[in-house]
């Protein structure tokens, strides 16, 4: 009889492509994962994995079956998810997925805060590019995920969290040719930095570029948003960051931020989950105490 243990050993093999890692993923043996995919495939009747040196790869009947099998099992931790549904709000196991330029600076003042007030939730983060984590949702890998809107992908709901504007940051040295805010049409002009293509941020600073048909772009290898503003030290160029960073990446100096006229650009930060998820309400209670921490977070005026 197929198992639910069987599927989860599918899957883990489906997506490593190899019996090793799939293994360690898994937390068990390697001899064990193997017993139960061959006890699988003989309930199958045949081979759904092709066993190789270098690894494995999945047979016809194992690619059909694979797009299934994840079906089920994001049925089946949404069925799981219902005890905790039925309890305390934001208590258990959530895992929560983040992109790269919101985990640096939303992280600090949120972890603290649910483990002071939660301290039965059991929180599993995970920091990566859009696509990356709105696959894991869909798969049922994550319960949810904080992005940056528009999202694309029909099978999500969302619920808005804040608006978070871009600035300009440029090197701090000959910065004396910029007096108070600058305008979008000032983009025309300076050379921009950009993030690896995969990230939000990078989609979002080339729209805001589309405006004044900007032609200096460089993407220079970078990953993260420090390492840009690094290179903005440096004297290599200008780049968009959002306010929520503004704070943490100014300490390293080298850089002069400059907020844009009205209206600035700016990004909507989203918290989206499934549809069919049984912990809407803890959903709710997190959009909440993320706005509540990125306020305190925020600057005040004299």
């Amino acid at each position: 009889m197929l198992t639910i243990r069987q599927l989860r050993y599918f899957e883990a093999l489906a997506d490593t492509l190899h019996f090793g890692r799939a293994a360690r993923q898994l937390n068990i043996s390697q001899p064990a994962l193997s017993a139960q995919i061959a006890a699988m495939e003989e309930g199958f009747g045949g081979p759904l994995f092709e066993r190789r040196p270098s690894g494995v790869t999945l047979t016809a009947d194992g690619e059909m079956l694979r797009g299934r099998v994840r079906r089920l099992l994001t049925d089946f931790r949404d069925i799981e998810g219902l005890g905790t549904a039925h309890g305390e709000v934001l208590g258990g196991r959530l895992r929560l997925g983040l992109i790269a330029t919101v985990a640096p600076y939303l992280l600090p003042p949120l972890l603290p805060r649910l483990a002071r007030d939660h301290p039965r939730l059991d929180c599993e983060i995970r920091e990566s590019v859009t696509a990356s984590l709105v696959r894991d949702v869909l798969q049922g890998d994550l319960d949810g995920v904080v992005l940056a809107l528009p999202l694309e992908e029909p099978g999500l709901e969302s619920i808005d969290l804040f608006e978070d504007r871009f600035h300009l940051a440029v090197p701090a040295v000959g910065s004396e040719r910029f007096e108070g805010t600058v305008s979008i049409g000032t983009l025309a002009t300076e050379r921009l930095i950009l993030l690896e293509e995969g990230h939000c941020l990078r989609d979002q600073a080339l729209k805001i570029c589309e405006l004044v048909e900007a032609s200096q772009l460089a993407s220079l290898g970078a990953t993260s948003l420090t390492t840009i503003l690094r290179m903005v030290a440096g004297g290599l160029g200008a780049t968009l960051i959002p306010d929520m960073a503004v704070e943490a990446e100014s300490r390293g100096g080298g850089i002069r931020i400059l907020p844009f006229e009205e209206p600035a650009p700016a990004r909507t930060l989203a918290l989206a989950f499934r549809p069919t998820t049984a912990r809407r309400r803890d959903f709710e209670a997190l959009a909440l105490i993320i706005r509540d921490c990125m306020a305190a977070a925020a600057p005040r005026a004299d």
